[in-house]
Parts: structure tokens; C-alpha cells; sequence
């Protein structure tokens, strides 16, 4: 994978690295075979490529990798990028809060709804199991942000939903996966939370593995467009 991050954003990064900068990340195709292959026998039917189709890797990952390599030495560590279907009823047909209060698309407009939060958290539970069993040494990173202004009519597209972000952040700190599990998607829909279903895999995956977090953060904003939250689960 070779993506250029800076490509169609040219205003100024944290690194003042050029617009044309190449990234190198490996791929590790004996590991997402296995992966893929365990995960159909659990009763999950995942897609799977052996290379990308239309953009060498997506904002989702490629932001993540970025971060993780902030000193610049060097990312050299193979990933397997797992995607979720996060976009569901609303993100397409709102065109990223482009149309105006008045113009908030009908039901009719929507799309197919993302998969349900329980069955990413069992996903991301048998992830884990699966991951643990197998001769590789694993992390599992969960990339998004939480719930996002841009989707939460209720606010006037203005602010995200801290109440609802904050309730979540509460549960994580506490190792309190049944709130998690239990969160119903016309709730995660109604508080523009659908990125969080990439938490959800991970809450499953640490319920599964009996872990706790050793380090967590929250970012709440009142002005931006999303909540951010930080946490480390040590091996």
C-alpha cells in the first residue's frame, strides 16, 4: 500500500510534509487469509481483497497510521484493514451536512442501514478469540471518531452529542461492555454516533479478551464537527 495523504489536502500538516509525499505500509496476505477464513467458520461471511480496488487505503486507516508513527521513524509493522460499514442510513444521503436545515433528507432518501451495534461487538469478540488462538502477535485498533455534528439533526447540525458520547465514555472507563452491547442503532443513528461501530468491534474484542482500560481520554467539543476518545488496553 502507497497512499499519498497529502494529495487532495494541501493546506499545512503537522509534519510540513509535501502534497506528493509517498507512505509505504506492509500488508500481510497468509495472516488476512487466516483471518478471513476463521472468521466464516465463526458465522461472520466477511469480503475480503487481496489488494485495494479504487484508493490504496482509506482516511480511516491512513489518518490512524499517521498518528501512530508521529516521530516519523518509520510504521513497520504489517496491517490488515478491517472495515465496517459505518456510512448506514443517514452519511450519504446528508452529503456531509452540505444541504441546509430545510433541505435534511426524507426517509424515503435514506439508505440501507449499517449493521446492527450487537453484531459488530460479537464480530470484534470473535476478532479477538480468533486473534488469540492464532501464531500472530496482534493489536487491534479501533480508528474513528464518535458521534459527529454534521449527523445529529436534534442539535441543528451544529454540535455533536456529548451527553450520548460522555454516557459511553463513562461505560468504557468502567469495563461496562452490557451498556455497549445493548445500545440500540436507532440510538447510535439518532446521536450521529454510526463511526462508533468501530468501537464496538473493539468493546467486543476486550470483553472477549477480559480486558480493562489501562489509559483513556475524551475530547468533548461544542464548535467542532466530533468528540474524539483515546484508550489503551495493555497487553
Amino acid at each position: 500500500m502507497a497512499p499519498k495523504p497529502w494529495e487532495y489536502h494541501r493546506a499545512a500538516n503537522a509534519w510540513n510534509e509535501p502534497h506528493d509525499k509517498v507512505f509505504h505500509y506492509k500488508g500481510h496476505q497468509a495472516a488476512g487469509k487466516y483471518l478471513a477464513g476463521k472468521m466464516i467458520e465463526a458465522g461472520f461471511d466477511v469480503s475480503y481483497a487481496y489488494r485495494p480496488l479504487h484508493h490504496p487505503l482509506g482516511h480511516a486507516f491512513l489518518n490512524t497510521l499517521l498518528f501512530m508513527d508521529y516521530d516519523r521513524q518509520g510504521f513497520p509493522y504489517p496491517v490488515l484493514p478491517f472495515q465496517v460499514n459505518c456510512y448506514g442510513r443517514r452519511v450519504i444521503a446528508q452529503q456531509a451536512g452540505v444541504r441546509s436545515l430545510s433541505e435534511l433528507p426524507a426517509e424515503a432518501d435514506f439508505d440501507p442501514p449499517s449493521p446492527l451495534p450487537w453484531r459488530c461487538f460479537d464480530l470484534g469478540a470473535a476478532c479477538a478469540r480468533i486473534a488469540a488462538d492464532s501464531p500472530y502477535r496482534v493489536a487491534l485498533v479501533a480508528s474513528s471518531s464518535w458521534s459527529h455534528a454534521f449527523l445529529t439533526p436534534k442539535n441543528w447540525l451544529l454540535f455533536p452529542d456529548v451527553g450520548a458520547d460522555r454516557a459511553l465514555y463513562e461505560a468504557l472507563q468502567k469495563g461496562d461492555y452490557k451498556t455497549w452491547r445493548e445500545r440500540p442503532l436507532n440510538a447510535v443513528e439518532d446521536s450521529g454516533q454510526q463511526e462508533i461501530l468501530n468501537w464496538m468491534c473493539l468493546m467486543g474484542a476486550m470483553d472477549a479478551l477480559g480486558r480493562r482500560p489501562t489509559e483513556t481520554a475524551f475530547v468533548e467539543s461544542w464548535i467542532f464537527n466530533s468528540n474524539k476518545c483515546f484508550a489503551v488496553y495493555e497487553a
